[in-house]
């Protein structure tokens, strides 16, 4: 009787991740293990390990993944250089005098970081330590408190951009592909990183929906859960609140604009997100106002005229319009690029730079060791027969395709608990969602309903990450078990969101088919 490995490598896997061992660490040194033990067994031929090179050589040379990077740097310099501290507080100070009002301003900045950075640890923690005390101050309820902060930022993980996007676009993308091959077609079509934007956009936006209205019920209901805060009464002016407001908003509608409009790729749209946020930096932190303003308008203006009418300066057939117009292109990037160099330089004296790429590094380096560990364990869980017992389990699951995706989001719900979303993404995801999309599941819907899943995880104890990181911003007199209750009415209105889009897989599938 053959011993079923791979169902003992995955439960290998969790054991060793709820022992506290680092994750890629355990991801590869389990696959190594059960390799040889699939080889010493009979259950695997120990040759497949030749492809590794092969899959380990895809991933560095995907250049979809390398948005990653950028999009966590432009989120890194808007935390360091305190823009989303400014922001928080000039929001609080206008929805303030609202019953529930800190609760609405909050997930409102929630949002907007989300567009602009994507990055949940740091929204969480600003959250943490600028909105928290102030709605503890107020008379807020210590749990609903709590439970808004934590939810609000993990809305970075399903408004784009989002690195979670990002690696389940590519994920979703192949499954695509595989699905198509299995079915005999050869004109196959791929799931781009736009498509999985404007999919998740409305679903996001819905979702922050959701949260307020929650929010403005319970203050409703329950007066004192909620009070109004009288000593943020006093609304802001209006040139603070376009000081605070417009500049995130214009690098939102840069980046998503240019991805969404099919302007550029993520890629490109990530590095004018990087770029764009080094500038309000600089021009936040007091250096060369006006060179940075102007610094950043002429790269807007070169980016758009550039589009609308490229000059290649190295032909031979120029006319004097050509030239007089590659002149004044080249005047734009000579302006642009004094302007970065402004901003480089007093991100540096400011302390911002150095911190923010050392942060950008260490996020990168973590979710790159852990696709490429995830490389390994999917190819030797494959050789131990995992995929063709995943895809019967799934053929044979009581309710046809409908009871199949039930017992998958159920899944991911429940590994959510103990695993991190980019083990979820590059692990698992490989092995259920090519069977259903055979299966007859929309892809761009089916990747939005598992993204909403998956930014669940941060928010389910023991090992949420959003717990963690408001655990260690958070106000001591605000104990653990305040924030675990706290995000489980808000765990519950991300089940509310995913049965919606269930029901309505319209609100997924709309933008990208009018856009695409």
């Amino acid at each position: 009787m053959n011993l079923p490995l791979d169902l003992l490598m995955f439960a290998a896997l969790i054991g060793c991740i709820l022992l506290g061992f680092p994750v890629s660490f355990s991801i590869s040194g389990v696959a190594i293990i059960f390799a040889f033990a699939g080889w010493l067994t009979g259950a695997m031929d120990i040759s497949l390990l030749g492809a590794l090179g092969q899959r380990v050589f895809g991933v560095l040379t995907n250049t979809v993944l390398i948005a990653i990077p950028l999009f966590v740097f432009m989120g890194v310099v808007l935390e360091k250089s305190q823009i989303a501290e400014e922001l928080l507080e000039t929001m609080g100070r206008l929805f303030g005098g609202l019953r529930g009002g800190l609760g609405l301003s909050v997930v409102i900045v929630g949002a907007m970081l989300a567009a602009s950075t994507g990055i949940v640890g740091a929204t969480v923690i600003a959250m943490g330590l600028i909105a928290l005390p102030t709605m503890l101050r107020s008379g807020y309820n210590p749990k609903l408190a709590s439970g808004i902060v934590c939810t609000s930022g993990t809305l970075g993980q399903i408004i784009p951009p989002s690195t979670l996007l990002i690696i389940l676009s590519d994920v979703m993308s192949n499954s695509y592909q595989q699905a198509q091959y299995a079915q005999g077609k050869f004109t196959i079509e791929t799931i781009s990183v736009g498509q999985v934007f404007a999919g998740a956009l409305l679903p996001g936006l819905l979702l922050v929906s959701i949260y307020i209205i929650y929010i403005l019920a319970r203050a409703w209901l329950i007066p004192t859960d909620a009070p109004a805060a009288a000593s943020l009464a006093e609304n802001p002016s209006r040139s603070e609140i376009f000081t605070a407001i417009v500049p995130p908003i214009l690098l939102i509608i840069a980046v998503l604009g240019a991805i969404l409009g099919g302007v550029a790729t993520p890629t490109e749209a990530a590095s004018v997100g990087a770029i764009g946020a080094l500038l309000m930096a600089g021009h936040r932190s007091g250096g060369h106002v006006r060179l940075i303003l102007s610094g950043a308008a002429a790269l807007f203006l070169l980016g758009i005229a550039a589009g609308i009418a490229p000059v290649r300066l190295q032909r031979n057939d120029l006319e004097f319009g050509d030239l007089l117009l590659g002149g004044a292109y080249t005047v734009l990037a000579i302006v642009g690029v004094a302007a970065i160099c402004v901003a480089l330089l007093r991100a540096w004296r400011t302390g911002i730079l150095l911190p923010a790429i050392t942060q950008t590094m260490t996020v990168t380096s973590m979710i790159f060791a852990t696709i490429l560990t995830a490389s390994i364990f999917s190819l030797v869980f494959i050789g131990l027969g995992g995929e063709d017992r995943v895809a019967g389990i799934l053929q044979h699951m009581p309710g046809g395709p409908q009871g199949a995706l039930l017992f998958c989001m159920a899944l991911i719900f429940v590994l959510g608990f103990f695993l991190d979303f980019v083990e979820i993404t590059v692990i698992l995801l490989p092995l259920i969602t090519p069977v259903l999309i055979l299966m007859g599941h929309d892809p761009f819907w089916l990747a939005i309903l598992i993204a909403i899943n998956l930014q669940t995880s941060f928010l389910t104890p023991p090992f949420g990450f959003s717990l963690f990181y408001l655990r260690g911003a958070a106000p001591p007199e605000i104990t653990t078990g305040q924030i675990y209750a706290g995000v489980a009415p808000f765990i519950g209105l991300q089940v509310l969101g995913m049965i919606v889009i269930w029901v309505f897989p319209s609100i997924a599938n709309w933008l990208p088919a009018v856009l695409y």
